[in-house]
């Protein structure tokens, strides 16, 4: 079955260890294009920061953000899966009872966030949140504004403490570690894989006929519902496991490498 559409994760398999889109990725989107197969950054980015990232192909390709509860094509924002404001109430009153462990919520029209004292805090949030927005409060922002997705931040270590303290939300939320970093919470049962179904629905494709990359646990359900599912030779080795294929490393240019191998299109 020909491949109509592929994703891939940002951070770890697409992009360097540098943060960097990879040389000749713009060349290939376009000779993708032309064959129509459409390409889409499935990340835990923001929908704004990933739209900036891609600059003059922007419109020609989809967009999974914020680990699946955005999706897009082009300008064109396809769905917005808002959480219960209990739940994301609760999740921000947790945060503040955490030393060390900080905080910023998805809206429609960025992120926002109520606490600026960590440094590494702040950088790791520019990265993935260009719009962002300090709030006084953000629980009062939070009661009348609808969110997808809180991320979550403790430096180096969110297996270790993220996911234990937030272990009672696992019933209610859908919990996705993204990074050393970071973890997401969304509506439970939200994730990439659903986000690459709402995709084929709007194609009109088959997830058969999907292609997907990724390198970390909030891959997993990505890669479980793509026909060919490929995880980065540098990444989690669970996720590896659940591949039908191994990728080059990120810094190998292996998204690159393994659709024009796939593809058979000659390197830009």
């Amino acid at each position: 079955m020909a491949i109509k559409l592929i994703a891939a994760d940002m951070d770890g398999t697409l992009l360097t260890s540098d943060g960097q889109l990879p040389k000749g990725l713009f060349p290939l989107i376009h000779t993708l294009w032309a064959r129509g197969v459409r390409f889409a950054p499935a990340s835990g980015r923001q929908y704004y920061t990933l739209y900036e990232q891609f600059g003059e192909i922007a419109d020609e390709l989809m967009y999974i953000s914020e680990n699946g509860a955005v999706v897009a094509d082009g300008a064109e924002i396809i769905s917005f899966e808002a959480m219960p404001m209990e739940e994301v109430c609760r999740a921000v009153e947790t945060v503040r009872q955490l030393p060390g462990v900080y905080a910023i919520v998805s809206a429609r029209h960025g992120g926002f966030y109520e606490d600026d004292a960590d440094p590494a805090f702040m950088k790791s949030m520019a990265i993935y949140s260009t719009r962002r927005t300090k709030v006084p409060d953000l629980l009062e922002f939070v009661r009348r504004e609808p969110v997808c997705k809180i991320a979550v931040f403790c430096e180096g270590r969110a297996e270790q403490v993220l996911l234990p303290a937030f272990g009672s939300f696992a019933q209610s939320s859908q919990l996705a570690v993204s990074g050393a970093d970071w973890m997401d919470l969304m509506r439970p049962g939200m994730n990439k894989g659903l986000a690459l179904h709402a995709m084929c629905r709007k194609l009109g494709i088959a997830p058969e006929e999907c292609m997907v990359f990724g390198d970390y646990l909030n891959d997993l359900e990505l890669l479980q519902a793509a026909g060919e599912s490929y995880a980065m030779a540098s990444g989690h080795e669970a996720l590896k496991a659940a591949a039908k294929h191994i990728a080059p490393g990120n810094d190998e240019d292996g998204v690159c490498r393994t659709i024009r191998d796939v593809f058979g299109i000659d390197k830009c």
